[in-house]
């Protein structure tokens, strides 16, 4: 039994080795596939603003919250 379990997590963590980010995951259910887009969205956010809150300064320096158009992460 343990043999089959071992096997089972190999054959994941090979799956998931294998994975790269795809625009379609944000509209997959699996968890590794939310993953990988909750992640890009956290890049992106990262790499366009500096953080990964989801909101822009603008030029007054207010934070604009921006609009999430992937997944909620409170309900993951």
């Amino acid at each position: 039994m343990a043999n089959k379990q071992q096997d089972d997590l190999q054959t994941q963590s090979s799956n998931i080795s294998d994975k790269q980010y795809d625009p379609t995951d944000y509209k997959k259910n699996d968890s590794i596939s939310q993953s990988f887009a909750v992640t890009h969205e956290q890049v992106s956010d990262t790499y366009t603003e500096g953080t990964v809150d989801g909101a822009i300064e603008n030029v007054a320096g207010k934070n604009i919250k921006l609009e999430r158009k992937g997944y909620d992460l409170k309900k993951m």
